[in-house]
Parts: structure tokens; C-alpha cells; sequence
């Protein structure tokens, strides 16, 4: 958790660039990523440096060379240690003419982040701005792992907070939602297919460190976590520099960030090549039928993005993987022919764990879509009994578009530091969905339909058609009336003429 004063720190140097001409928030997180990498570039030289005197052996790795570039600028000026020295003048030379360049060029990093850089440009307009973001920034203390990290990620809201891209920004506590559910283990190999600032990435790699702090210890596993274990695709070029540094600054040094249309015919699909996908992603699109990968159209043939994803996702998967993914409402209940075939074989070929619907505020103010998490397992041989259901009505903050927390700190998210009462669950159910996530083969299957979470046999599902919206399988709670017999009503009124005809009810006054 990053403390308030680095947070003003971050405020300050946001607001300065957006001072100084730069409005897009994604531009200005862009241009502070490449300063946080030459940053992070010259603490590794330096880290080479000390080892190497203290090993009395020569320098390994020399990321900045002790030569000059083509232009005859010495490599060691664009070392932030020397750079955030320079004059303003000569320190946007040596940013704009010799290090951006440098940076296109790099192959000795060894990160995937090395890899995006070739589109990289540099926009700071003035040596002044640059020279002011370089000191404010080298004021932000970066010590550890989870200061990077989290200061990145601080960034990043900032995206969404300024009401642009925010489609690249799944909330937070919804990406640690499915990673809690799915937990992620050492021997994972995991996978975003719409990877965008990799949030899911991030928090699964976050998870495993917690979870399962020993494989980083063993080197097999330190080689995996940080080379083989993550995986994100995305056309976006810009997204690719952000994501795979936003991996970097969370302590997995070489993720496998690429490239890739992942729903188009120009590259092949990855069958069968990972244990664990993550997505969310994009919703409401539509592809041509001759640029669509023909492998997904095998499995389903439709132009919707959103069911070409899930039918991506089952290529992808090992059997016995697992996903955990979030689509839109209209996957559940469509009823075209490519809706029903694809919630067939989620159920009938595959293994469908759950179906959790979400507040349709969600994702506001981006869009008030309504939306699910699909949880499924890939087995290729059935395997369906239940299907666990839970109706999510609140994740902790109001779900207009101010997005405002509902609760304290200590009490919002999955697993919130303090425990939350009756009260409190309605504002939050997100800690109960985990708990009772962990019950759904147990004290789960014998709920009532009118409980907020319930199981559905799979022949039941079969016999709606595949239908897995929640609202068709959910029994509404009616309020109790007590109603008087007819014929005790009838005496009633029969006993009431009587009185009247008999002058013992006045009638004007009982009229009145």
C-alpha cells in the first residue's frame, strides 16, 4: 500500500505533465513508463556493478556500455543516475536524440518489455517539463517490490479516474475475485488472450507469491514464475509497453507479452498450451467471417467477439485447465444458434463450474453492460452435475458512475482485514462468494433457489435449453399475506346486513 505522500508525489508530476500539453492520460502514462524504465535500467547496471566489485570479477552484463553511441553520446549519460544531473537542454538531447533510440535498439535487457519499444516515441515537448518530471520523479522513493508495483498501478487508475481508455481497466477487486477463486498454482501456466494493462497477470503473480512463496526460492521455479508462467496477447502496441511493465515493476522479469489479433486468421491458435486463462474481453464486437481464425469457427460460427473469445479460450486450455472469464449477459441467454451451441458444450462436452452475475454498475461509468463470470473447466469429456450460481448485488462501492466506496478500507475487497457484519455483506459480498465458492460441491448444492447463491443440476439446464441466467432458475421470495376464509368473510357480511337492516349500524356514519 502506497503511502498518501507518494501519492501526491504521483498527483504532482501527473498534473505537471498535463500542465505542460499533454492530455491524454494514456500518453502521460506512457511517457512516465519509459522514464521508469531507464530508471529501472540503470538500478540493474548498478546492481552488476556492486556484484561484480564484490566478487573482484568483471561486469557480466553491461546494459549501458562504457562507449558511444552512432551519434558519439557516451552510453553511461543516459544512466538516470548522470542524466537527472544534466541541464535541462542537454538532458532532452540525451532523452530525445540518444536514449529513445537506444531504448528502440535494446536487446540486452532481456525483458519482453525490450521487445515493444520500437514503436516508442518520445513527446515531452519542452527540456523545462522534462527536467521538472525527471526531479519530481526521482524525489518518489522506489525501494521495494510492492512501492513499484502499487505506485504503477496508482498510475493506472489514474487512466480511468480521468473518464478515457477505462475500457482497458477491469476493477481491481474484480481481477483478485477470480484469481482468489481460481488460485493459481506453482505449476500454472497462465494466460490473458486481451491482456491490456495485464491486471490479471499482475494480481495472479501476486497471488503465487503470497500463496506459494517457495517456488521463487528454487530455481526451476524462480525460472518459471518469471519467464514461462504469464502470458498476454493484445494488438495494442502502446498496451504492450504498459502491461509488460506493469509485470516488470510486480517482480516477473520476463513475461511473455506479444503481439497477437487473437481472433484473427493471421495467427495460429495456441492449442492446448495453458492451464489457466483470465480475461475479460472486449464485449459487443464484430469480426468478418474471412479475417476470423478458422479454428474458432469450427467451434462456433458466429461474428461476435464476445463468443469467438470463449470459444478461443477452450483452444487454449489443456484438458483439465481452467478459466475464469467475464462476459456479457446476452452469452447466457442468447438465442441464436452460436449462443446455445457454445452453452451446450460449456455443459455438455466441458465441465461448467459456476455462474456468477454481477451489478450491472460494475463497469461504470464506461458502460452499464450487465455482466457474468463464467467459470468452466476444460475436460473434453463432460463432467457437469451442478452448475453453482450466485446473484452478486453490491462489490463494495455504489454502482453509479461516481464508483464511490461503500465501506472502509479495511472492509472493501475479497479479503477484507477486518470481518464484516450482516450490515456490512450488503455492501460487500464479495468475501462471502469465496466462502461459499468453497461450499458449492458441499452445503451449497442443498440451498433453496431463493438464496443469494444455489446449484442447478446440469439436466435441468439442458431441459432450458442451456439457458444460464440466473433469473431462470432463481425463486422469488414472496411476502406472507394472511387472507380470511371466503366463508368466514361471507358470515362477516351476512352478520353486517343484519345489524343494519336492524338499526344497530348507522349507515351514513360507516360510510363516511
Amino acid at each position: 500500500m502506497i503511502t498518501g505522500e507518494i501519492k501526491s508525489q504521483i498527483d504532482r508530476v501527473w498534473a505537471t505533465i498535463w500542465a505542460g500539453g499533454i492530455s491524454n492520460p494514456l500518453e502521460v502514462v506512457e511517457q512516465l513508463t519509459y522514464l521508469l524504465f531507464l530508471r529501472r535500467l540503470d538500478e540493474m547496471q548498478t546492481l552488476e556493478e556492486n556484484k561484480a566489485a564484490r566478487l573482484n570479477k568483471p561486469v557480466e552484463r553491461n546494459i549501458f556500455p562504457h562507449s558511444n553511441d552512432a551519434k558519439g553520446r557516451s552510453y553511461q549519460d543516459m544512466r538516470w543516475s548522470r542524466l537527472k544531473n544534466l541541464d535541462p537542454q542537454d538532458m532532452y538531447t540525451v532523452v530525445s536524440e540518444h536514449a529513445f533510440p537506444f531504448l528502440r535498439e535494446l536487446g540486452g535487457d532481456g525483458s519482453t518489455y525490450s521487445k515493444h519499444m520500437q514503436g516508442a516515441r518520445f513527446t515531452l515537448p519542452t527540456p523545462a517539463l522534462l527536467a521538472k518530471v525527471v526531479d519530481m520523479l526521482d524525489e518518489v522513493r522506489m525501494d521495494d517490490r510492492d512501492t513499484k508495483g502499487d505506485i504503477y498501478e496508482y498510475m493506472l487508475g489514474k487512466i480511468a479516474s480521468a473518464g478515457q481508455n477505462g475500457q482497458f481497466r477491469t476493477p481491481r477487486h474484480i481481477i483478485q475475485l477470480l484469481v482468489e477463486l481460481t488460485a493459481p498454482q506453482p505449476k500454472d501456466t497462465i494466460c490473458d488472450p486481451a491482456s491490456g494493462t495485464c491486471g490479471f497477470l499482475v494480481a495472479a503473480s501476486e497471488y503465487v507469491r503470497k500463496h506459494h512463496s517457495a517456488m521463487l526460492v528454487d530455481a526451476a521455479g524462480a525460472k518459471h514464475f518469471n519467464s514461462t508462467m504469464f502470458h498476454g496477447y493484445d494488438f495494442d502496441n502502446t498496451m504492450l509497453r504498459i502491461g509488460s511493465m506493469n509485470m516488470l515493476l510486480h517482480g516477473v522479469e520476463s513475461p511473455e507479452i506479444t503481439y497477437r489479433d487473437s481472433l484473427s486468421q493471421d495467427y495460429a491458435v495456441e492449442e492446448e498450451k495453458y492451464s489457466l486463462i483470465l480475461a475479460n474481453p472486449p464485449f459487443a464486437g464484430s469480426l468478418d467471417y474471412d479475417t476470423t481464425a478458422k479454428d474458432l469457427l469450427d467451434v462456433v460460427k458466429t461474428k461476435k467477439t464476445e463468443l469467438l473469445f470463449l470459444a478461443l479460450f477452450l483452444k487454449l486450455l489443456k484438458p483439465g485447465g481452467r478459466a475464469a472469464v467475464i462476459v456479457p449477459d446476452g452469452v447466457l441467454f442468447g438465442s441464436s444458434k452460436a449462443h446455445k451451441d457454445l452453452r451446450r458444450i460449456l455443459v455438455e462436452e466441458q465441465k461448467l463450474d459456476a455462474v456468477i452475475s454481477l451489478p450491472s454498475g460494475v463497469f461504470k461509468p464506461y458502460a452499464g453492460v450487465s455482466t457474468a463470470v463464467l467459470i468452466f473447466t476444460k475436460t473434453n469429456s463432460g463432467g457437469t452435475d451442478n452448475v453453482w450460481f450466485y446473484d452478486m448485488q453490491a462489490d463494495g462501492f455504489s454502482l453509479d458512475d461516481k464508483r464511490q466506496a461503500l465501506l472502509d478500507a479495511d472492509k472493501l475487497g475479497v479479503v477484507p482485514v477486518t470481518a464484516l457484519t450482516a450490515e456490512e455483506h450488503a455492501k460487500n459480498n464479495l468475501p462471502d462468494l469465496v466462502k461459499r465458492w468453497q461450499e458449492r460441491a458441499g452445503n451449497e448444492v442443498a440451498n433453496a433457489r431463493t438464496a443469494q447463491s444455489f446449484c442447478v443440476a446440469a439436466s435441468e439446464i439442458a431441459a432450458a435449453g442451456f439457458d444460464l441466467s440466473l433469473n431462470r432458475y432463481k425463486e422469488v421470495v414472496h411476502e406472507h399475506v394472511e387472507h380470511v376464509p371466503p366463508q368466514q368473510l361471507i358470515a362477516e357480511l351476512k352478520q353486517l346486513e343484519a345489524e343494519i337492516q336492524a338499526g344497530l349500524v348507522d349507515l351514513e356514519g360507516l360510510l363516511k
